[in-house]
């Protein structure tokens, strides 16, 4: 095995600045605080009144106790249990997974209903974008054509029929990947790469994009059912202009069964689909002659649809965190929070999902829901969930990956009350099921795994135009039909991975912005983007990822 290293290796320490703070509590009621520098054996922090003698090194976005702590005395971080010791802990000694294990609080119901004061969003009310209209009210931020097979025996005719597509309605352009293997076969100098000239483009206001998935037949008939719903609402996504459906003929996920999905998400819906099924046409080749014809027309008519003013109401904005560090839960997703909450006082949407990492804040959650039947419903998606994981021999509590806890997220309740924070403090209007379409202004809960893709998959086939995702240790995740806005939570990060973050939260855990400028300076963003002013990093990557949820498989 050859393991290569980076040449240039860069410290995971924030650098220190003479005017910054080294320590934060986040809540009053914590008995951790966490280190925004690297802390020094032996080194004296200051905290409000109090001083604290560092036991152990401690390393930016880790956490020491503030007071001395037994076997089983709780640990609290944002106001909420996060953990117990499983050990004697020194107050200024850092916490590990070798002296914390995880713990939640049990929740059966509501406790209270929180009160909500909306932010001043005068400055937005008349805030537009530049989007896609649907005959449904829907605003797109893209405009696609969508090719997509029901079941995975179809996918090499995608695959035939994406190629066909993009050499000849896109610009093809050598890859500098490709101009450097090349150059090594011809013992050469690297040649220049070509840059996309946006002129060339058959179509200027349509994309093609094609999904493959490993579905549709073959497993349990509930994951091709589910698979139909979501397939149905990525039709039915604003983004998406009109599809092209392949369909074998013999498969669990019938195409009836697609239909009738979309007939129950959009009653009324006028989107052109254009359905091919092999088991009917004949040979392949009469097969994908028929549907290159019938898709270019349709395209072409697609063609047509010019982006015009929205109201940023119109945007639906889907919330999610991966490669998540000790510093996400004070930076970028405070700032998702509050951008959030402006969402709310606009009259848009936001989607919260990752239900393994909203575990230990559930009673927060509960209290905000408006309705006592959505506390309810939320509370018993989560007990499924964790049941299912528990049957299959695991839990929430292994959800932190390595990565996590290295850079400071050692409980899964530690995770979940930061990853939380990208709901902000509104209301909760609707709690969705995996699949459900949204149809609720203001905050909405989505029951979706943690895991990057399948969640990012999910919130677009629940009606997401634009997704938000928060990262600490960067991640490249992208989606065929929305754009995905990376965050990072520090800055160097953004300064290691320009390539994959669009945005720099950085500059709160400095201490020089507050949250509050910083979610109004992503919302900014997000206009541009929505408005097709600004390409996201995904996009430019082509990062094209589509993972359906297998039900009580994944975490």
């Amino acid at each position: 095995m050859i393991w290569k290293q980076p040449i240039k290796i860069l410290s995971n320490s924030i650098l220190k600045k003479s005017w910054q703070k080294k320590v934060l509590k986040v809540n009053p009621k914590d008995n951790v605080a966490v280190a925004l520098v690297d802390l020094m054996q032996g080194e004296t922090v200051t905290l409000g009144d109090l001083t604290y003698d560092i036991i152990k090194d401690t390393k930016a976005k880790h956490k020491f106790v503030t007071e001395d702590l037994s076997v089983g005395d709780s640990i609290i971080m944002y106001g909420v249990l996060v953990g117990k010791a499983s050990q004697p802990i020194q107050k200024g000694e850092v916490i590990t997974t070798e002296n914390v294990k995880h713990q939640s609080a049990k929740v059966e119901g509501k406790t209270e209903t929180t009160s909500w004061t909306a932010p001043n969003v005068d400055q937005w009310k008349d805030k537009t974008f530049m989007g896609y209209h649907r005959e449904d009210g829907q605003v797109g931020t893209e405009n696609v054509w969508l090719f997509f097979p029901l079941v995975f025996c179809e996918n090499r005719n995608v695959e035939i029929l994406k190629d066909v597509f993009e050499k000849e309605l896109l610009f093809e352009k050598v890859t500098k990947h490709q101009l450097l293997l090349r150059s090594l076969i011809n013992n050469s100098e690297t040649e220049t790469v070509v840059e996309e000239d946006q002129n060339s483009r058959v179509f200027k206001n349509i994309d093609v994009k094609f999904i493959t998935h490993q579905g549709g037949c073959g497993g349990i008939r509930q994951d091709a059912e589910a698979l139909g719903r979501l397939l149905a609402g990525y039709v039915n996504n604003p983004n998406v202009a009109g599809a092209t459906v392949l369909s074998l003929g013999c498969q669990n996920l019938q195409v009836q069964i697609f239909t009738d999905a979309l007939e129950k998400i959009s009653p009324n819906n006028k989107k052109p689909i254009i359905v091919y099924e092999q088991q009917k046409s004949g040979t392949v080749d009469e097969m994908l002659n028929g549907i290159i014809k019938d898709s270019y027309e349709a395209i072409k008519k697609a063609n047509e649809i010019e982006r015009k003013p929205a109201s940023v109401s119109k945007l639906v904005l889907g919330l999610e965190c991966g490669g998540s560090d000790g510093f996400s839960g004070i930076s970028a997703n405070p700032v998702l929070g509050q951008l959030s909450d402006l969402m709310a006082g606009i009259g848009g949407a936001t989607i919260l999902s990752e239900f393994p990492e909203l575990c230990g804040v559930e009673q927060e959650l509960v209290n905000r829901c408006v309705n006592e039947a959505d506390a309810e419903r939320f509370l018993q998606l989560m007990k499924d969930f964790e049941k299912s994981v528990v049957a299959a021999g695991s839990g929430f509590d292994m959800n932190p990956s390595p990565g996590n806890i290295k850079d400071g997220l050692i409980t899964d309740a530690m995770k979940s009350a930061g990853a939380a924070k990208k709901g902000g403090s509104s209301p909760i209007n609707d709690v969705l099921d995996f699949t459900e379409y949204i149809k609720e202004p203001g905050l909405n809960l989505l029951c979706t795994p943690g895991n990057d893709v399948e969640c990012t998959t999910a919130l677009v086939g629940s009606g997401s135009n634009i997704v938000l995702f928060t990262t600490g240790l960067g991640t490249p995740t992208g989606n065929p039909v929305v754009p995905v806005v990376k965050i990072s939570s520090n800055t160097i990060l953004a300064e290691r991975m320009p390539d994959i973050i669009d945005f720099n939260t950085g500059d709160v855990i400095t201490g020089e912005k507050t949250i509050d400028e910083k979610a109004e300076e992503l919302l900014e963003f997000i206009i541009e983007v929505a408005s097709g002013k600004i390409k996201t990093k995904a996009a430019i990557l082509n990062q094209n990822d589509f993972i359906p949820w297998r039900r009580g498989v994944s975490l």
